[in-house]
């Protein structure tokens, strides 16, 4: 069984089990959290697609860490104008693992 979740203005394709990363949620630590933006669910003979969403289906995970991804750095320059700007910005992530998906 899978399902299709949107989060953080992406979509992630899910299994029972699975561990990904996620535009950082505002949960604690070792806490639950229901995602009820479900898309697409297919399980045993059975698929359900939603209009965008299916009502009354979740996807419970559960809350691993929280972190910063790698630095990505921005470098603008315009040639012989003495313009150069450089920045750097670190994402923040949630890691979340999938305990069940409710269809």
């Amino acid at each position: 069984m899978f399902a299709v979740i949107k989060t953080g203005g992406k979509q992630y394709t899910v299994k029972e089990g699975d561990t990904f990363n996620v535009e950082k949620i505002e949960a604690e630590k070792d806490a639950t959290y229901k995602i009820e933006e479900v898309l697409f669910i297919s399980g045993e003979n059975k698929q359900t697609a939603g209009s965008p969403f299916i009502k009354g289906a979740s996807v419970e995970v559960k809350v691993l860490e929280h972190g910063k991804a790698d630095r990505v750095y921005i470098f603008k320059k315009k040639r012989r104008k003495d313009y150069r700007k450089r920045q750097g910005h670190r994402q923040m992530y949630t890691k979340v693992q999938v305990v069940k998906i409710n269809g």
